[in-house]
């Protein structure tokens, strides 16, 4: 069963509303939101909804990228080989793509190499590193990873190896010895946004190199073509790798959705039509979100992910269209796991009477290494406790393991402060990757979840909160108020999209389980003379817990336009119910 959530309605200040909503001529309910957003001076929430590219911050600011423009530069010119080295998540093939048709525009050739997730594990390597060097390759641009490459920079130096490392992860206690570091936090620097994705930071070194060959900031219209396919091509990475969509994210990903809409490159494309998005239909945040980005992870999740890269900097329709398919199989067979592994993990949970442990983890030998993350994911979502997922099936004495965490809790902080009993671990506050031998596991399991007890105060984490931004009667919820709505895209993480609270809702007939394995739920609701359609995804098995209200809810949603045989009307999506008139505030 879900942890129940706290409901908290974020205050209401009316002076402040039209103060906002006067000096911007907004609407009250876009005002409200912007200070829900922490925006309460006009300049600042004024940039923030035009976000203009030139509010992106100059690359040459970003450190390490005027020494990078230097070292590739002057390796281009003396014709050294290049190989760029990008993780295998949606956030690294763009940034490889990014930096691949940089090079090709640049006409310097250059390899790329993606780790095989399930083979090699995360970022650099020792055995790639030195099939490169064997194959000539004399320069290694990372994307996405390497600042923790403490050992693995050792090796490139022994092996000849110039290594230029771009990224985005949090560093360890000593960074790695390289010929360039690029990271927007990198320690000493002081550069404006530090929440750049690693397709991001690709971007602005590549927008840098752009600049250093044009000999002006005004660059060449071929470069500048080039730079608004690299928009777009950051913006998949940004979404996907759920970084902050502020500052220079959200300008990147607001003029990235729009050159993808209007004019997407041939791979691009062909994916977009994959995903039977309609061709000019306006592209939003939520299409790379539940659509694109799941199937450009598919392929690294299952095995490699080179041909995303292919796809990404093909001019080829025909193998821009070959490679879309494969990868549309590759999701189908991503989205089957998962649903097998989430309902294998729950049982495992309620077997062991684990619901109340301050934080699971989980090792099995069925667990499929490229699913684990999505699975902690869902299960954080449910249980509202950190995650760890541990596959044993290898064998060996390496078990690679995934988590996803809750607010408040810092993945990484938590690994390391179990160290003494892991291989290694890299990521991030919310999501973080480790090793672990087979036969540390259960000691690995106690030590963790005694950290997880000891950080919270009662021992276990507290019930999620979930804000709520305004309470909306039915009928205010409007055509008119999603465009005005549409002013906050994109949507995304620290820019969630809006929640609204109505409450003494009549449901209207009898409610319907849909979709595979019939995990959503469908439902209408009426309040005095309005009614309109609610849904709430992977809520079915709450089918009961809905009826329990003598025939009353209360919703927290999210209104939606629903296009369906060329009808538009408006949808409920559900964050969450409550059963009843009444809602329950915190």
């Amino acid at each position: 069963m879900p942890v129940a959530k706290q409901w908290h309605l974020l205050p209401h200040d009316s002076f402040a509303i039209q103060r906002l909503a006067s000096s911007l001529r907004i609407s009250p309910v876009i005002a409200q939101l912007l200070l829900n957003r922490g925006l309460a001076e006009p300049n600042e929430a004024k940039r923030f909804l035009e976000s203009p590219l030139k509010g992106l911050h100059p690359p040459a600011a970003l450190p390490g990228v005027p020494l990078a423009v230097e070292r590739l530069s002057e390796a281009i010119a003396q014709g050294r080989r290049i190989c760029i080295y990008g993780d295998y998540d949606v956030d690294g093939t763009t940034g490889t793509a990014i930096l691949l048709r940089l090079l090709e525009t640049l006409k310097a050739p250059a390899q790329f190499y993606v780790p095989n997730r399930l083979e090699e594990g995360y970022g650099l390597n020792g055995s790639a590193l030195r099939e490169l060097a064997a194959s000539g390759v004399q320069v290694v641009v990372t994307v996405d990873c390497g600042i923790a490459s403490i050992r693995e920079a050792e090796l490139a130096k022994q092996l000849g190896i110039e290594l230029i490392i771009t990224d985005h992860h949090e560093f360890k206690d000593k960074l790695p010895d390289a010929s360039v570091l690029v990271h927007p936090r990198l320690p000493g620097t002081s550069y404006p946004f530090g929440g750049l994705s690693g397709s991001a930071v690709a971007f602005k070194l590549a927008w840098a190199m752009a600049i250093k060959a044009s000999g002006s900031d005004r660059v060449t219209p071929v470069l500048r073509e080039f730079l608004l396919e690299a928009v777009a091509l950051a913006t998949l990475g940004v979404v996907a790798d759920v970084v902050p969509l502020q500052d220079e994210n959200r300008i990147l990903v607001r003029h990235g959705l729009a050159r993808m809409t209007d004019k997407p490159s041939v791979g691009l494309k062909a994916l977009i039509e994959m995903c039977k998005i309609e061709d000019g239909k306006e592209i939003r945040s939520e299409d790379i979100g539940f659509k694109l980005g799941p199937r450009l992870n598919a392929a690294g999740r299952l095995g490699s992910a080179r041909q995303v890269v292919e796809m990404l900097t093909t001019r080829d329709p025909g193998r821009a269209q070959e490679i879309a398919e494969s990868l549309q199989k590759q999701n189908e067979a991503r989205q089957k796991l998962e649903r097998e592994m989430i309902e294998l993990a729950r049982q495992m949970v309620e077997d062991q009477n684990l619901a109340l442990s301050p934080a699971l983890v989980l090792a099995s030998n069925i667990w499929h290494p490229g699913v684990m993350g999505i699975v902690a994911g869902r299960l954080v979502e449910s249980f509202a406790r950190p995650v760890l997922m541990i596959a044993t099936r290898d064998g060996g004495h390496s078990a690679p393991g995934s988590g996803r965490s809750i607010a408040g809790f810092a993945l990484h902080e938590a690994l390391k402060a179990c160290d003494a009993e892991l291989l290694g671990h890299g990521g991030h506050a919310a999501a973080a990757g480790f090793r672990v031998n087979p036969e540390r596991i259960d000691a690995f399991r106690t030590l963790f979840c005694a950290y997880a007890a000891g950080h919270f105060p009662t021992g276990v984490p507290p019930a999620p909160v979930l804000e709520l931004d305004a309470e909306v009667p039915l009928i205010a919820v409007t055509p008119g108020l999603l465009r005005d709505l549409d002013q906050l895209e994109p949507y995304g993480a620290s820019n969630r999209r809006p929640r609204f609270l109505t409450g003494g809702l009549e449901l209207v007939g009898d409610p319907r389980r849909i979709g595979k394995d019939r995990q959503h739920l469908s439902f209408k609701v009426k309040q005095d003379d309005k009614s309109l359609r609610a849904v709430a995804w992977h809520m079915g098995d709450r089918m009961d817990e809905l009826m329990s209200g003598n025939g009353y809810c209360c919703l927290a949603f999210t209104p939606k336009f629903n296009t369906w045989n060329g009808y538009t009307n408006i949808d409920l999506e559900v964050s969450d119910f409550q059963a009843g008139e009444d809602a329950v505030l915190s």
